[in-house]
Order: C-alpha cells, then sequence, then structure tokens
C-alpha cells in the first residue's frame, strides 16, 4: 500500500488548495483559466472544483466572471473560542448530523495514535458510549479502521505492532492478519464496522486530511435503525471533501 498513488480526495484536496492559494493572489479578481494556469490544472477539472469551491463560499464569482477567496474562509480561519475545530468545520459535521440523524465524529491519525477531535450529536442522534478509548480501540472502529486501511504498510504495521487487538464484543477482529485481509479487500473509501466496538451500534467512515495529515469522519447509528448504505456513503465523502477543504485553509 506504501507504494499506491495519492487517494482521490487528498489529491482532490490539493488541487483545490492550489487553485485557492491562486485565487488569494489576486485581490480583484482573476478568471478561470488564469487560476487554473497558475494552479498547473486542466481547465475542465480546475471548473469543476471552482464551482464546487464557490457553494462552498470558499471563492466568490464576479460580475466580470473572475473569482476571488470568499468571507468563509475568514470565518474558517477565525474558528470558534472553545471549539476543538474550526467553527466552519464543526457546521459541516452538524449538517452531516442533520441529514443522516446519527452523531458525527471526526478524528486524526497524530503521533501513532487515532484520536478524536470532534464529536457531534443530538438528542434524535446520540453519540456511542465510548467505554473503551478510541485511541485502544483502532481495529474496531469504522474510524480507526478507515485511517488503517489508509496508512502505508510500515505505518499501519507500527500501529498494530502496538496496540492489543482487544476482544470488545463478539464481533471484534481480534487476529493482525484476519483485519488487515479485511481492509485491503475493501472496494470502496468506506468502512464499517458492524456491532465491533459496541453491540447494537453500527458505524460508517471515510477518510479526510488536514493538509498531509490523515483523519477519518464517520457516523454511528443503532444497528436495527433502517438505512441506505449508498446514501449514507454518499453524504459522508460530500461532507468529507468539504472538511478537508475547510481544515486545509485553516493552516
Amino acid at each position: 500500500m506504501g507504494e499506491q498513488p495519492s487517494p482521490p480526495l487528498r489529491a482532490s484536496v490539493r488541487r483545490a488548495s492550489r487553485l485557492m492559494e491562486a485565487a488569494e493572489a489576486h485581490t480583484g479578481g482573476a478568471p478561470a483559466w488564469q487560476l487554473a494556469r497558475e494552479a498547473g490544472l486542466e481547465q475542465d477539472a480546475a471548473g469543476h472544483l471552482l464551482r464546487a469551491l464557490t457553494e462552498d463560499g470558499y471563492l466568490t464569482r464576479l460580475e466580470d466572471g473572475g473569482y476571488v477567496v470568499g468571507t468563509l474562509l475568514d470565518r474558517l480561519r477565525a474558528g470558534s473560542p472553545g471549539e476543538g475545530v474550526p467553527a466552519g468545520v464543526r457546521s459541516s459535521l452538524a449538517a452531516l448530523r442533520d441529514e443522516m440523524s446519527a452523531a458525527a465524529y471526526l478524528t486524526f491519525y497524530e503521533e501513532g495514535e487515532i484520536r478524536v477531535a470532534e464529536i457531534v450529536d443530538g438528542p434524535k442522534a446520540p453519540r456511542v458510549d465510548l467505554w473503551v478509548g478510541f485511541e485502544e480501540a483502532g481495529h474496531a472502529t469504522a474510524l480507526g479502521k478507515c485511517v488503517l486501511r489508509e496508512l502505508d504498510d510500515g505505518a499501519r504495521g507500527d500501529y498494530l505492532s502496538r496496540h492489543l487487538l482487544g476482544d470488545l464484543t463478539p464481533r471484534t477482529i481480534t487476529h493482525r492478519e484476519e483485519l488487515v485481509r479485511q481492509l485491503e479487500g475493501l472496494s470502496t473509501p468506506s468502512v464499517m464496522d458492524r456491532e465491533e466496538y459496541a453491540l447494537g451500534t453500527v458505524c460508517i467512515a471515510v477518510p479526510v486530511y488536514s493538509g498531509d495529515t490523515l483523519g477519518s469522519l464517520g457516523i454511528s447509528f443503532r444497528s436495527d435503525r433502517m438505512y441506505r448504505p449508498t446514501q449514507a456513503r454518499e453524504a459522508l465523502l460530500s461532507s468529507a471533501a468539504r472538511v478537508s477543504r475547510g481544515l486545509s485553509f485553516t493552516l
């Protein structure tokens, strides 16, 4: 896995970051073709990203067709006192919670550990009981397995060598070879845990990036709740793109 190219989400965030950097250099605005050239992108790819950045509020399109940095970027950089992540990113988590009626979680892989950065829940979307810390349960949570899946072989091996694959429920994978086989056999960017961390709870997660720092974005819900995996995956991937852009632009 260490030789694989950058995941599509990270590559997209990097392209969007280059466009934002180009736009910031033109306080009076610049047309799409100029931003694409300065960012080193094909015009079609740049056009798609410019539309997405404008819809999300990171850019503003002027009457003459030029683009300037939007006010959302200033709000993201300012953040919100007392919050673990920028206000705009937390708003994306809240929107995901409301759309899916499920608690939303954000984690990062820092200093060799998987750590929860933010949880956004509510009366109709309660969080899972964190009876075992996420740092010790990476093998049993969708959020943790999502991070482990994205790591290269060396980093993943280092993590697994330092963490006991504890038997949290009868469904928990406790054998390293089985866990790695499951992660490498996945064909989509989403990862699930089906009552592996807590009985009665299912989680699904996708990767996010804060610059080059890997993380995961996920939701949890009761195992007896009817849901559509495709809908959940699409909502998570859309939110992950927004969260990754917001995190990257606050660096």
